[in-house]
């Protein structure tokens, strides 16, 4: 009985990572891809609305202005909206002094959490495709013309940015072999049913899309979600970039780590239906595959490990098994404590894969004992 439990233990602990993309790449050699916003109309009839969402932000709100003022787009194509979560500093203040150049401040009525915000600024706002994003993230100037010929395809619905790291000196960090990967993986879900998630810090939905606006849930995963119910897909776009500033102090950046998967979970617990196959199709079988199975994994990595102590002596198999464990997270304990072994990238590796998989574990103990998270205040970078 140990030994079936060391196999399925084995299968679990992997198949959100190796598995799960060979269940993706066999859908699409049956069902074949899906276009990926080749253009198919005409764009340039396209208006926007640029939704900023900000709470306490005095100190960066005027560069991320000046930031979407700067944005290569036609003046009568496009809509600025920054959406307050009742800031109590001088956020609000500074935003009023770009109303002349056509920047709108949306405040909510209380503060309810960045959700609210934005639907606040949803009902405001008056363009066919609304883009979402954050204070902290620097926007190039050709991404909004980028992004329109997406929505050139009447089959896309929403469309997701890719993150890209800024050092303090300012220089973008290059993708490390786990960014590579899960950017690799969000193209894949986007050639099939779309993806389950977008990136919460720049994305862009038609506002058809954004009508059933859930405040309680992360509006990365419910616009996917209200995407696929619209009978569209949601896709990464690679060429739309947005760049922002890594957080430096590990134990703020575990922090978000926490924070992002609490919430994650907060959603899909909401919108649990998502996961029935024969309501949302192979949607369901991504979520279930890319969100929940990713979240148990912790668990059964330690599981595993507790499996593999146990069979440990009876066989060489199983001995090398728990050795190589043990190699393992001893690699990720001594970077924890010499953050000089972190220079190799081996190491840098295994440690951000234990340290995001002790953080998932971390939500998830608060998730179930109750912990939800409402109202959110950015991080400091």
């Amino acid at each position: 009985m140990v030994k079936v439990c060391f196999w399925v233990l084995a299968i679990a602990s992997v198949y959100s990572y190796l598995l799960y993309p060979l269940v993706l790449k066999s859908r699409e050699l049956v069902v074949g891809r899906k276009r990926q916003g080749e253009e198919q109309g005409d764009s340039s009839l396209i208006h926007m609305t640029l939704i900023v969402t900000a709470y306490n932000e005095e100190r960066r709100i005027r560069e991320k202005i000046e930031n979407t003022l700067a944005i290569d787009f036609a003046a009568d194509r496009l809509e600025l909206i920054v959406a307050s979560d009742c800031s109590d500093d001088a956020t609000d203040a500074i935003v009023a002094e770009y109303s002349d150049r056509g920047v709108r401040l949306v405040r909510a009525s209380e503060r309810l959490g960045k959700e609210n915000a934005q639907l606040a600024a949803i009902l405001e706002a008056k363009g066919d495709v609304l883009v979402f994003s954050d204070v902290a993230t620097h926007i190039p100037n050709d991404a909004l013309l980028k992004l329109e010929h997406y929505f050139a395809d009447p089959e896309i619905g929403a469309v997701s940015s890719e993150d890209r790291f800024v050092s303090k000196d300012g220089v973008v960090a290059g993708e490390g072999a786990y960014v590579k990967y899960e950017m690799w993986l969000r193209a894949l879900e986007s050639r099939l049913s779309g993806l389950v998630g977008l990136s919460g810090s720049f994305f862009a939905a038609r506002k058809s899309v954004c009508a059933d606006w859930d405040i309680h849930s992360p509006s990365d995963f419910n616009t996917a979600l209200n995407t696929v119910k619209s009978g569209l897909r949601a896709v990464s776009a690679p060429d739309v970039l947005g760049f922002y500033q890594d957080l430096q102090d590990p134990a703020k950046e575990y922090q978000r780590k926490v924070r992002t998967v609490l919430r994650g979970m907060t959603g899909l617990s909401r919108h649990s239906e998502v996961m029935n196959p024969s309501t949302f199709g192979f949607f369901a079988v991504q979520v279930i595959s890319h969100k929940l199975m990713r979240w148990l994994t912790p668990w059964f990595l330690v599981a595993f490990f507790i499996t593999s102590a146990a069979l440990a002596t009876t066989g060489l198999l199983f001995a090398l098994v728990f050795l190589a464990q043990i190699g393992f997270y001893g690699v990720a304990m001594a970077a924890q404590f010499a953050p000089d072994l972190r220079r190799s990238g081996v190491v840098r590796l295994i440690y951000f894969f234990v340290q995001v998989h002790v953080a998932l574990m971390d939500a998830s103990v608060k998730f179930f004992t109750g912990k939800r998270m409402t109202t959110w205040k950015p991080s400091a970078r």
